[in-house]
């Protein structure tokens, strides 16, 4: 049985003083592929290409994005698109999307790959409920996603909760939930980490921790650790502190000069 995230934060497997989290995607894409294609198709490929931005720079859990995951399968799928535009009642395109069977199929055995290849303990990134709601919202018909509110994240929750089941077998550290509003987006009514029961019911069933991150700090569900969020600018210059906070979470802009976050990692010690 893996660690948690809990026991990542109380004891970061890097040897640094505060655990450090890192979103290296955009990064990753822009300095490893040279801006090519992220290889969603091939999950070894994909998880060779994790492994090298891990070996850089040493994040103390392997975060996988399961949230552009099913992104970059719903853009390449005209039939699912279609049975979320099915009906327009709240949800149904979520509910829709995360019971497709094919794509559960195919994302399952894409963690999986990915959880037997990496060394560090591996955080599932999602939308938070709420976000995942208002991202597929426009099926339904609107794109105004202003009336949705809290009763509406807490129901999207339970499609999650049942969603999160299928990872069972996986050796899984914890869940990050993200409740950032998408560049460009609707702004939705603001959802406590509480209201998320019925996904907290299952990550502690199966011994995962439970985070949510928002734009400034990481709420960890029962826990008294919460997390700070380094400023993109502390990877594109010097002189930039970092926050206080009981972990880290750093997401690398994809235009940062690859010397200059060697020398930011050296600092996160």
């Amino acid at each position: 049985m893996t660690t948690s995230l809990t026991n990542v934060i109380a004891r970061p497997p890097t040897g640094r003083a505060r655990a450090v989290l890192l979103d290296s995607h955009d990064y990753a894409q822009a300095v490893l592929l040279q801006g090519k294609p992220v290889p969603w198709l091939e999950p070894m490929a994909y998880s060779n290409f994790f492994g090298q931005a891990q070996a850089l720079l040493k994040s103390d859990v392997a975060l996988l994005s399961l949230d552009r995951l099913y992104a970059h399968q719903l853009a390449a799928n005209p039939h699912l698109q279609s049975a979320m535009s099915a009906k327009t009642r709240t949800g149904y395109a979520l509910r829709t999307l995360l019971a497709d069977p094919d794509v559960l199929s195919y994302v399952t055995e894409f963690a999986a790959t990915f959880s037997q290849t990496q060394r560090a303990p591996i955080v599932l990134q999602i939308p938070s409920p709420m976000q995942w709601l208002a991202r597929t919202h426009h099926f339904s018909g609107t794109t105004d996603v202003s009336g949705l509110d809290a009763d509406d994240g807490e129901n999207a929750s339970m499609y999650v909760a049942d969603w999160l089941r299928s990872f069972a077998g996986l050796n899984i550290a914890g869940v990050l939930m993200d409740a950032r509003t998408l560049p460009g987006a609707g702004n939705t009514a603001p959802v406590s980490l509480d209201t998320y029961s019925p996904i907290a019911n299952v990550t502690e069933h199966y011994r995962w921790t439970l985070a949510l991150r928002t734009a400034g700090a990481i709420d960890v569900h029962g826990a008294s650790a919460s997390g700070a969020i380094i400023r993109a600018d502390f990877w594109l210059e010097e002189g930039h502190s970092l926050p206080d906070g009981d972990f880290l979470l750093g997401e690398i802009p994809a235009g940062a000069v690859p010397e200059e976050v060697l020398n930011r990692i050296l600092a996160l010690i």
